[in-house]
């Protein structure tokens, strides 16, 4: 059974700004506070496959992932998949960039399934999937907007 995302955040900056600080893979770790690296694997035209790692959980356990991103700035849209799935079936993520009152809305919109022997079931990933991007949103956003503002 299919789950769902859907979050968004208003960032006071262009949209060409936000999609270049956004869609360099390479500088996640320093615009999120969840990775700790980023490989990329492969990369041709838009699309770029990569190896996400994330900082150990309060548990101390560390994910990683592989996963790939196709960007089409003429629709100012990105569409990207876990290629390595791990507790999941799929995971598909779509961000979206609109421009709004001289800034931009970005938005993340996530579709997956746990798998049935996953550590967590689909209700409560998706409660901390949209407690995580809420997070991780903000924190872009202040990053973003420092950036655009020339500090």
């Amino acid at each position: 059974m299919t789950a769902a995302t859907d979050n968004s955040v208003y960032i006071d900056a262009p949209r060409d700004v936000v999609w270049r600080l956004t869609n360099n893979v390479r500088t996640w770790p320093d615009l999120f506070t969840e990775y700790e690296s980023v490989e990329v694997l492969h990369e041709e035209n838009d699309t770029v496959r990569f190896r996400l790692t994330m900082k150990p959980d309060p548990d101390g356990s560390v994910w990683s992932w592989v996963s790939e991103r196709t960007s089409a700035k003429d629709t100012w849209s990105v569409a990207a998949h876990r290629v390595e799935t791990g507790p999941f079936v799929y995971m598909r993520i779509f961000w979206d960039y609109l421009e709004e009152n001289g800034g931009t809305r970005m938005r993340w919109r996530q579709e997956f399934e746990a798998k049935p022997e996953a550590p967590f079931d689909n209700a409560s990933i998706t409660r901390r999937i949209n407690d995580n991007t809420k997070i991780q949103m903000a924190v872009i956003k202040q990053k973003v907007e420092l950036a655009a503002s020339g500090a």
